[in-house]
């Protein structure tokens, strides 16, 4: 299995895109099958890595080059130890309001510290993975960049990823990212916002909710809504047996959730 089916088909319709950030008559993936690696661990047994498309990087490095057309073929490798306040975010095709208040909306790594402390994951991995997921050119990102990325959390003995996109066509590029880890021997679970896209590329596990670009690991400075949808997104990579989208039933309704002094 490919992890761009008919790359051929896809390389036609692109030739064919009038460029533009709009993603007017983007011509998207379409794969018909998912890769499917069953977890052979509990998650309270795994090492987990956390990907993310949100174009985050440490100040005072190289920023993400958000003007290339065909997007920027790099990644960073970022110690979990680092905080908060020193990343910052090449955002493109995303609004980045809602992670310059609260990085967790994109990249949970405080949330998922707290797993780890309770006992919900087995551990998270050392280092996360940091893209800018707005990649027009889907064959480049397969051919010079998944590998280089797939290397590296092999290296780490990564033994499943959470992943998590930022825009819309980041949807597309972590959904190939998820199809070529579980190629690669390594569950994954794609948190999304957006149904059509993951349907259409065919990352292996979705976790599927009703939520918002730019905050698609959970609202800002709102942890719980951030726990739910983890927590909720986590516990489906052992239980799933064969790839496909669930729906999570996380729908906190921001206005109950003050009236209970729980926000």
């Amino acid at each position: 299995m490919n992890i761009i089916e008919d790359i051929d088909d896809w390389r036609r319709r692109f030739a064919g895109w009038r460029q533009s950030d709009d993603l007017t008559d983007y011509p998207f993936v379409r794969n018909r099958r998912a890769p499917f690696m069953p977890a052979r661990r509990a998650l309270p047994m795994l090492n987990l890595a956390l990907i993310s498309s949100a174009g985050a990087y440490i100040d005072g490095t190289n920023a993400f080059d958000t003007n290339s057309a065909t997007g920027d073929l790099t990644f960073r490798e970022i110690p979990i130890e680092v905080e908060a306040s020193d990343l910052r975010f090449a955002a493109r095709g995303y609004d980045s309001a809602a992670v310059q208040k609260d990085v967790n909306a994109q990249v949970p790594v405080e949330r998922l510290l707290e797993f780890e402390q309770n006992g919900i994951i087995g551990q998270l991995n050392p280092v996360f993975w940091s893209f800018s997921g707005f990649i027009p050119e889907a064959s480049m990102l397969v051919e010079e960049f998944i590998p280089k990325l797939v290397q590296r959390v092999k290296r780490y003995e990564v033994q499943a990823a959470l992943l998590v996109p930022a825009s819309m066509l980041c949807h597309q590029s972590i959904g190939l990212v998820a199809r070529a880890l579980e190629l690669a021997g390594i569950p994954t679970m794609t948190l999304a916002v957006i149904k059509e896209i993951v349907e259409s590329v065919r990352p292996p596990r979705v976790a599927l909710y009703d939520g918002e670009l730019g905050s698609v690991s959970g609202l800002p400075n709102f942890p719980e809504h951030q726990r739910r949808i983890l927590d909720e997104a986590l516990r489906l990579i052992e239980p799933m047996d064969q790839a496909g989208v669930r729906r999570l039933a996380v729908a906190l309704e921001t206005w109950v959730q003050e009236s209970r002094g729980e926000r």
